[in-house]
C-alpha cells in the first residue's frame, strides 16, 4: 500500500475508535467526547496498541505517517490555542477583580503549592527531569501543570449544564480566564532563554508594534477579511515566537489574545471552535498519545499520576473552598465551583507537550502528566451535576 493509503487508515482510525466508543458506550455524563479522544489517542500509541500489536502498529502509524500527521496536528493546535486567546475577555475579571482575583489566586495558587511539593518528591528519583531542563524549571512546569484549568473545556461542559450564560457559569468563567493569563505567563517564565534573551526581547518588541498594527486593520476591515487576516497573523505569530526560543504556541496564544471576540462574531466563532474540535483536533490528541511513553515502568508512571492527580485535585478544592469562606460562599456552592475548574484536558496537554519538545520533561513524566488531566477532567462533570441540581434546589426554595 502506498503512503497516502496508508495515511487514510490512521485518519480512519483516528476519528473512528473514539466516536463509536463515545456512542456506543454513551460516555458523555462522564468522559465527553473530546476526552475520550484523548484516551484514544493514549491507547493507539506505542505503549498499549504498540505494545499489543507491535506489527500492525509499526505498519500504520510508521514515521512517514506520523510526519505528515504531526503537519496537521501542529496547525489543529495552533488553531485552537489562537481562538482560546481571542475568547479571553478580560473585561469582566477587572470589572469584577476584587472577587475574581481572590478567588482566581487561590484557585491557582493551591494547587500550584501542592504540585510543586509532589514534583519535589518525584524529582529526587532519575527519569523524570528533562535533560534540557533545569531542577526549578522541571519544579515548576509540574506544579503549573497540577494548577492548570483548560477554559475552553471548561466552556463546553457549562454550556452542556446550561450555565454557561447565566451569572455562576459568567462568574466561573472569570475565574479560569485570569488563570488562563497566570499560565501562559509561567510558561513563558520556565522557557526564558539567556542564551536567546536578544531574540526573545525583539520578539516581545516587535509583537507590541505589530499587535497595535493589526488591531488597527483588524477594527477597520470587513468581516469577512477578517478571517484570512487573522489566520495570516497567527502564522506570523506562531514562526516569530519560534524564532525567539518560545514556542509557536506561546505565539498563537498571543495571536489570539490581542484580537477582540465580537470582531468575528460569537456565532461564527462558536462554529469555528466546534468545527476544528471535529475535524483536525482529533489528529492532535493521536500525536500526543503517540509521545506517551512507559519507560518508568507502568506502575511508577500510574503511581506518579495518583499522586499529582490527588495535589490536584486536592489544591484547588481547598483553595476554592478558602475563598469561599473569605466571600461568604455556600459550602455546595464552593465544591461545585472547585469541581467545574478541575477540567484540565486541552490546555494542560498543550502545556505538557511544549515543556516536552524543550526537553523540560521526559516522556514518562509527560504520560503521567496526561492520565492525571483525564483523570481531573473526568470527573469534573459526574460530581459538579449533583451540587449544581441541589444548589438549584436551595435557590428555588429561597425564593
Amino acid at each position: 500500500m502506498n503512503l497516502t493509503e496508508i495515511y487514510l487508515i490512521a485518519l480512519t482510525i483516528i476519528f473512528a475508535v473514539p466516536w463509536l466508543v463515545w456512542r456506543i458506550f454513551r460516555t458523555d455524563h462522564w468522559a465527553p467526547l473530546v476526552v475520550v479522544q484523548i484516551v484514544g489517542g493514549i491507547l493507539l500509541g506505542p505503549g498499549v496498541l504498540g505494545a499489543v500489536f507491535p506489527d500492525y502498529y509499526a505498519f500504520v502509524f510508521r514515521p512517514d505517517v506520523i510526519t505528515a500527521l504531526n503537519g496537521v496536528a501542529w496547525w489543529a493546535v495552533m488553531l485552537f490555542v489562537w481562538i482560546a486567546g481571542i475568547e479571553l475577555d478580560l473585561s469582566q475579571a477587572w470589572k469584577h477583580r476584587g472577587e475574581t482575583g481572590l478567588t482566581a489566586g487561590l484557585a491557582l495558587g493551591m494547587p500550584l503549592i501542592a504540585g510543586t511539593l509532589a514534583a519535589a518528591v518525584i524529582l529526587q528519583f532519575p527519569g523524570w527531569r528533562g535533560p534540557n531542563g533545569a531542577y526549578w524549571q522541571a519544579l515548576l512546569g509540574i506544579g503549573m501543570a497540577c494548577a492548570v484549568t483548560a477554559l475552553p473545556i471548561l466552556v463546553l461542559l457549562i454550556e452542556k449544564l446550561g450555565i454557561l450564560r447565566e451569572r455562576l457559569g459568567q462568574r466561573i468563567l472569570r475565574y479560569a480566564s485570569l488563570d488562563d493569563v497566570a499560565i501562559w505567563g509561567v510558561l513563558a517564565l520556565i522557557l526564558l532563554d539567556w542564551e536567546r534573551i536578544g531574540r526573545q526581547g525583539m520578539f516581545l518588541a516587535g509583537f507590541a508594534a505589530a499587535a497595535w498594527s493589526v488591531r488597527w486593520l483588524m477594527a477597520r476591515l470587513p468581516e469577512a477579511d477578517r478571517w484570512p487576516v487573522g489566520l495570516i497573523w497567527l502564522a506570523i505569530c506562531g514562526l516569530a515566537a519560534d524564532w525567539s526560543g518560545l514556542h509557536f504556541m506561546v505565539g498563537a496564544f498571543l495571536a489570539g489574545v490581542v484580537l477582540d471576540a465580537h470582531w468575528f462574531g460569537q456565532k461564527a466563532m462558536d462554529r469555528f471552535r466546534d468545527v476544528v474540535l471535529l475535524t483536525i483536533m482529533p489528529v492532535f490528541f493521536l500525536s500526543t498519545g503517540l509521545r506517551t511513553q512507559w519507560e518508568g515502568g507502568g506502575l511508577a508512571v500510574f503511581g506518579v499520576a495518583a499522586l499529582l492527580l490527588a495535589a490536584a485535585v486536592g489544591g484547588k478544592l481547598l483553595g476554592v473552598h478558602i475563598a469561599g469562606r473569605l466571600l461568604g460562599w455556600s459550602r455546595t456552592e464552593a465544591r461545585l465551583i472547585g469541581w467545574l475548574l478541575q477540567t484540565k484536558a486541552l490546555i494542560m496537554i498543550i502545556f505538557a507537550n511544549i515543556l516536552l519538545d524543550k526537553q523540560v520533561i521526559t516522556p514518562t513524566t509527560f504520560t503521567a502528566l496526561l492520565l492525571m488531566a483525564v483523570g481531573s477532567t473526568m470527573l469534573t462533570t459526574p460530581l459538579a451535576t449533583p451540587l449544581l441540581k441541589r444548589l438549584g434546589d436551595r435557590v428555588k426554595a429561597e425564593a
